[in-house]
């Protein structure tokens, strides 16, 4: 049951982190959904801040229309 939590919580929170407008707004609010969701899984918060923040702002440089 916790693992079917876990999935339901990165997936929102993963749908919520895809936008900002700047880039320091994206960056922010991977690094927070990052952080949200190392810690809902057990790992550490900064790194998942970290690639949560990289992620984010690279899908939005990417796909600038979906953010």
């Amino acid at each position: 049951m916790q693992n079917k939590l876990s999935i339901v919580a990165i997936s929102a929170l993963l749908a919520l982190s895809a936008c900002g407008e700047t880039l320091l707004q994206q960056g922010l609010m991977g690094a927070g959904a990052g952080a949200a969701a190392a810690t809902v899984m057990g790992g550490d918060a900064i790194t998942g801040a970290a690639l949560g923040s990289a992620a984010n702002v690279l899908y939005c440089r990417r796909n600038p229309g979906s953010c």
